[in-house]
């Protein structure tokens, strides 16, 4: 088992230069535009005092996330399941660490701060006929921001759609949720799950 830093550098080999000076405390043109094209990314957040860590997917149109200037992004938050694990997490602990995706591209941008959540009318209608007003903006002061090398995205094929599995390799959520809460209901189907689902969406987006 590995139990200390020395013992686990003897399995690797020390960092490359540019692995290290990669590494920015602010968002140049590169990453605003990688930003700008990216529909979806990964928010990862800490609660207090020893809690389990969360991570939580985040989607939208590309560019749903803005960038306010080099040192600050603004992150709509959308409707889900109210349980508000993130939201919760950040007023507790206000350090953020964020991954950004653009289908077709093999790299990533991962972004590291804080956060603050904002209601000011300000914040809220940056996001004016772009969608439904969100109820709050999730606003990082970026402190750390660099590219991840693609080698992780063409080991997995994520884009390659000879790699995707059929649907029906997976019971529908409700059938998985269902039985882990050991209902007797009878569980929506998929067709039934995904209609609701664009409603929602669809509603959302009218409501801009």
């Amino acid at each position: 088992m590995i139990t200390t830093l020395e013992q686990l550098r003897t399995l690797y080999a020390p960092p490359a230069e540019r692995a290290v000076k990669k590494q920015l405390n602010h968002l140049d043109a590169y990453c605003q535009r990688i930003i700008a094209l990216s529909p979806f990314c990964v928010i990862a957040t800490a609660g207090e005092d020893g809690a389990l860590l969360d991570a939580s997917p985040r989607g939208g149109p590309k560019g749903f996330v803005k960038c306010a200037d080099a040192h600050h992004l603004l992150v709509p938050d959308a409707g889900g399941n109210n349980r508000l694990d993130s939201l919760t997490n950040l007023l507790r602990d206000p350090r953020v660490a964020m991954l950004f995706f653009v289908p077709g591209v093999d790299e990533t941008l991962r972004v590291n701060g804080t956060a603050r959540l904002r209601d000011e009318p300000e914040f809220l209608h940056r996001f004016d006929g772009e969608r439904q007003l969100p109820r709050l903006v999730i606003e990082v002061q970026v402190q750390e921001a660099y590219l991840h090398c693609a080698k992780a995205l063409m080991r997995s094929r994520l884009w390659d759609a000879g790699t995707q599995i059929e649907r029906s390799e997976l019971p529908t959520l409700n059938e998985i949720i269902v039985a882990q809460m050991g209902s007797s209901a009878a569980p929506e189907t998929q067709a039934d799950m995904l209609q609701r689902y664009r409603q929602q969406i669809a509603d959302e987006q009218g409501a801009g």
